[in-house]
């Protein structure tokens, strides 16, 4: 590595962290608009067993009860999000989206009808369970060993509230959009970075 070369791989290793700091304020100038404009963005949501209502699949995600919620939601988003951003700004759209995808898939198929989930915490368990079952991807050993200690680290700081975030939920609460966001976090660790040409 020559000396002009460091500042600019600096750069691009700083770079690919924007991305979820970049989806965190959209989700904080969409709930400041929503707090601010008549009526609410809440009814664009993921609606089960509703056609119509899809859309909620992307957008959900990107809608909060309130304030209260995002800011639940924000700190586990972030720090989650970083730890799958590691591997690149590619890496990690392609996680969220597949989580996106499959935790609301499940979520619109498996609550009960009618049913309307917003929250960023669809995407907070499926990172949790991105970098606990990246142990098990193909790689190197050395990367399978520090893969290995960060997950046992994010286990002992969030294991417990993933846990009753998923089996020992309030009503009012989407244990679905926790499940199926997890295992769509958990599937995506086995599609090779080759497939999507994130080499960063």
């Amino acid at each position: 590595m020559t000396a002009s070369s460091a500042p600019a791989q600096r750069t691009s290793s700083f770079a690919r962290f924007l991305a979820p700091v970049a989806l965190l304020a959209l989700m904080w100038a969409i709930q400041l608009a929503d707090a601010v404009l008549p009526g609410t963005f809440v009814g664009w949501g993921l609606r089960s067993w509703d056609l119509g209502s899809l859309q909620g699949i992307v957008l959900g995600p990107m809608l909060h009860a309130g304030w209260a919620h995002l800011i639940a939601n924000s700190v586990p988003f972030l720090v989650l999000g970083c730890l799958v951003a590691v591997e690149g700004a590619k890496r990690f759209w392609l996680v969220t989206a597949v989580i996106a995808l499959v935790g609301g898939a499940g979520t619109w198929l498996v609550n009960a009808p009618g049913t309307l989930t917003v929250g960023s915490s669809v995407l907070v368990f499926g990172y949790f369970g991105y970098v606990v079952m990246r142990i098990f991807a193909p790689g190197r050993l050395a990367h399978r060993f520090a893969y290995a200690a960060i997950a046992v680290i994010v286990v002992v700081l969030y294991g417990t509230s993933m846990f009753t975030g998923i089996f020992g939920v309030h009503s009012g609460v989407s244990w679905q959009a926790h499940l199926f966001g997890a295992i769509g976090g958990g599937l995506t660790v086995f599609i090779p970075r080759r497939a999507v040409g994130s080499r960063e």
